[in-house]
């Protein structure tokens, strides 16, 4: 069982990103794998330095990893060349799928006449316009073999995946957003995305087998964010400076949201969404990131009281943006 998961226990902006690429170096993976499009961006660091990436997966910036974009990916070609360009990847460490979509102007252009912005928060990046388009299947120049500018990049990443775990050859799949927006089981239908976003979405989205997997990690902020606007229901919402005076932080804590850069909304750390996405998601790990938003003085205190309401040990923490220490270790 070489495959591990990752996914938000939230509503996104957990910091997966780096809890993804913290993986890919633990589990020595060859191959890292991101499903869904470019509507949330995961942020690694390199040599202290941000990269967001909304296409790629972020074990990408390690030499050795493959990146792979599975038949449930959703491309913007105009961002993945962007992100081809920062990551220094060559054509020999990129697998895209023939069944993946590519994002078109048409569709971008439909969700943003369609008011979804303004209606549910939607980040307009043509990804829910691309599903329908795939649901409606009437156009088969959406997939990505039918692109001339990603015919180098082409092979069926199923088989490519097969014969990986075969070889036990060790696996990261990277997924996006976070369960409290997923179309089927959220509960504040329709401020939700287009996607299922549950660690099996994410799986059968590469088209691997649950026999595959060994591992799945659940990250949750302590903080929970929501995009600005009407994005939807978020219990106990306080603002960024309630943080950082409670933190006792003297500059500003304001977060913006990677792809389009707005203020995004804050609450105190809420205990059913998480139990939902234990229900569903059955994670064997769990990461908590954005414990350096809690006071110093309290860390271990806001901790216990977190596994106490999720009925679940907590395994790693994140306490700054770029790295993750085993909780043991840290406490």
């Amino acid at each position: 069982m070489p495959v591990t998961i990752v996914f938000g226990g939230q509503f996104g902006s957990e910091g997966k990103g780096k809890v993804a690429h913290f993986f890919t170096i633990k589990e020595n993976a060859k191959y890292c794998v991101r499903v869904g499009g470019p509507n949330s961006g995961h942020t690694v660091y390199r040599d202290g330095n941000p990269l967001i990436f909304r296409i790629l997966p972020t074990g990408v910036i390690e030499k050795n990893t493959v990146a792979i974009l599975p038949a449930g990916s959703y491309i913007d070609l105009s961002i993945l060349k962007h992100e081809i360009s920062i990551s220094g990847i060559n054509r020999d460490r990129l697998l895209i799928d023939e069944n993946a979509v590519v994002i078109s102007e048409q569709m971008k252009r439909a969700e943003i006449d369609s008011c979804l912005r303004e209606l549910i928060g939607s980040t307009e990046s043509g990804t829910g316009n691309a599903v329908v388009q795939r649901i409606l299947r009437n156009d088969i120049g959406i997939l990505a073999k039918n692109c001339l500018d990603l015919k180098s990049y082409i092979c069926d990443t199923k088989r490519v995946m097969r014969e990986a775990c075969n070889n036990n050859e060790k696996i990261i799949i990277e997924g996006t957003q976070g369960f409290g927006l997923s179309l089927l089981h959220a509960k504040d239908f329709p401020y939700v995305t287009s996607r299922d976003t549950s660690a099996a979405a994410f799986l059968a989205e590469t088209g691997l087998s649950p026999f595959d997997v060994k591992n799945i990690v659940m990250v949750i902020r302590a903080f929970p964010i929501r995009v600005s606007g009407k994005s939807g229901h978020l219990p106990n919402e306080i603002d960024w400076n309630i943080i950082r005076e409670e933190a006792g932080y003297d500059y500003d804590m304001t977060e913006y949201t990677s792809c389009t850069k707005r203020v995004r909304r804050v609450a105190r750390f809420d205990s059913e969404i998480v139990k939902s996405s234990i229900i569903s998601n059955n994670p064997n790990i769990i990461v908590l990131n954005h414990l350096d938003y809690v006071k110093e003085s309290i860390r271990n205190t806001f901790i216990s009281q977190l596994e106490n309401q999720i009925s679940q040990k907590i395994n790693f923490v994140g306490i700054d943006p770029i790295s993750l220490k085993n909780k043991e270790e840290f406490l």
